[in-house]
Formats: structure tokens, sequence, C-alpha cells
């Protein structure tokens, strides 16, 4: 064939391709090694998300705010040994059938088995996983099915929705009454009370531990200094189909906020009936006002549930 004529096939075949060629999602969820998955906007990680089998729990670390830094930690600040278990954003349980989850020594451990789901698209990436939640005598009690996914907001804001379902392996799950989860946050050293220049502020218009702990409401706000410039923060949010909601909330002034949902008492999971519970983190720029992060819940109550059924092979 002549030369001339090969390469203006290859053009022609080079651009029908670029004409056809899908446009890159703006949200990516990314497999990494060694069992995480990280979560991009436009190729750059805003969180990530870490599930392998030699940790006590997933977890999501780090959670990056608008500047650019994460909001979050591992460990508290003053006694990183004691409190090893607080991890970033996570899910876990302190009295499961009487077997507590909560902490890393003498303690259950949330097993994950595999990755069902990666989804990208321009608003929202997301993971599903099923994890099992296994006693210190190595017995399954509970099924999880979980997506972690992460939604896009202006100016660099972004919402982290966690929706699980659990479902009793063999017989009744009892979540035991404790303060002490499902979901937590250890926020960074300089946004907490004590160690920074931050403050709590609830639904209810509580402000700080003394007015927020073991008190209802829809969501809590811990906000302050991530760099000398800029304030930043996290809402955790219940959401209206959590059992108790509005839950009551564990919460410290060393930087640390916890959804309750056995607080008032225990609550029981029949089998064949399983539990769906979802939970938003809305990553923000700045103090909001009461009213903008009273509509910011508003929106996340007003969001679709996720499908958490496993497909029809």
């Amino acid at each position: 064939m002549n030369l001339r004529i090969l390469f203006g096939t290859l053009v022609c075949l080079v651009g029908l391709h670029s004409s056809q060629s899908a446009e890159v999602p703006l949200m990516q969820a990314i497999p990494l090694p060694y069992d995480q998955v990280s979560f991009q906007r436009d190729g750059t990680e805003i969180a990530r998300y870490h599930f392998g089998k030699d940790l006590r729990r997933p977890f999501v670390y780090p959670l990056i705010g608008p500047a650019g830094h994460s909001l979050t930690r591992m460990g508290h600040p003053q006694d990183p040994h004691g409190h090893r278990h607080h991890n970033s954003a996570w899910i876990t349980h302190h009295d499961l059938n009487g077997q507590s989850f909560w902490a890393d020594a003498n303690a259950g451990q949330i097993v994950h088995q595999r990755v069902e789901k990666l989804e990208d698209g321009d608003s929202e990436a997301a993971v599903t996983t099923i994890n099992h939640w296994v006693s210190t005598n190595n017995q399954v009690l509970m099924i999880e099915t979980r997506r972690t996914s992460v939604v896009v907001l202006p100016k660099k804001e972004w919402l982290l929705l966690i929706d699980l379902k659990l479902e009793p392996k063999g017989k009744e799950i009892v979540f035991g009454k404790t303060s002490f989860g499902p979901m937590s946050v250890r926020m960074a050293k300089t946004i907490g009370v004590k160690d920074g220049d931050g403050v709590m502020r609830n639904s209810e218009g509580g402000v700080n531990e003394k007015e927020i702990f073991w008190k209802p409401a829809k969501w809590v706000d811990y906000s302050g200094s991530i760099t000398a410039k800029a304030k930043e923060g996290i809402t955790l949010m219940d959401h209206p189909i959590n059992p108790g909601h509005p839950c009551k909330w564990h919460v410290r002034d060393d930087g640390w906020m916890g959804a309750a949902l056995s607080f008032d008492g225990p609550l029981t999971i029949p089998v064949g009936k399983p539990l769906r519970l979802r939970y938003g983190l809305y990553v923000h720029g700045g103090v909001p006002s009461l009213k903008k992060l009273a509509e910011q819940w508003n929106a996340f109550s007003a969001l679709p549930l996720a499908d958490l059924e496993p497909k029809k092979k």
C-alpha cells in the first residue's frame, strides 16, 4: 500500500476513535494496592477507603477539605496508643451480642470480604463492599453490605455518604445499650476545642461538649482552623431512616464526635430483616451558619437511598 494512503487511513481511524471516545468522569473511585480505594475529583484525591484484612475495621482517611488538608486524623492527639482505634471516619459498635468491636484489643473484627462494585460519574464516585463482623472466637455474627460514596459539591466542598445493610448470621443480633457506635469521626488536632480553636454546634443550637453531650440532634458540626488562614470542618448527619432518629451524640471537646444508635436501649435485628442505616459527612470550608448547615441536612435527607441488594445473576 502507498505510504501516503496508509497514513491517511490511520489519521481517519484516529479521528473516528477521538470523536467516539467517552468523556472522563469528574469523580472516580480508583482501586489502589494494599486494599485501598482512592476517591478523586478531577484527578486529585479527596478521600481514601482502607479495607485490608489485617485492619481491625475498614475506615476512610484522609478527608481532604477545600484548603487541601485532611480534616480528620488517626488516633487521639494526647493519647495515640490508648485511642489507636480512632480511625479517622469509621463504623463500629461497642456491644454486638455482648461482643465489643470498639477497641483494638480483646475485641471482634470487621473483616473485608470483597469489593462488589466501583462507580465513577460526574457527580459521585462509590465503592460497595461486603464485610463480616467476626467475634473473638472466630464466629461471623453479622454480614454487612456497605456503600461508601463521595458526592461533589460547589467550592471544593463534598459529601461522604455511608450506606449500610446489616444482616444477622444464623441468629438475631442485639446492639446493646451504649454510646459508642456505630458512626464516629476523629477530627484533626487543630480543629478540636481543647487542642485548637474549634467549636462544636448541633441542630438544636447547642455549643461544645457541655451542651451537646448525650443530647438528641439531627447533626453535629465540628469546625476550626486547618491552616493559619483557613477554617474548615465536618458536619456528621444522622438520617431519618436510622432507628431512634434524631440520635443521641457522644462528643468530646478533644476533637471527637459520634452518632449513637442504641444509646436509649438495646436494638434487636431479627434474622431475615436486615437493618438499613445511612450517615452523611458534609466536608466544608469556613464555619457555616446554622441555617446553611440545616439546609445541607435537608438536602442530605432528601437524597435517594442507595440500592444495596445483590445483583441477580
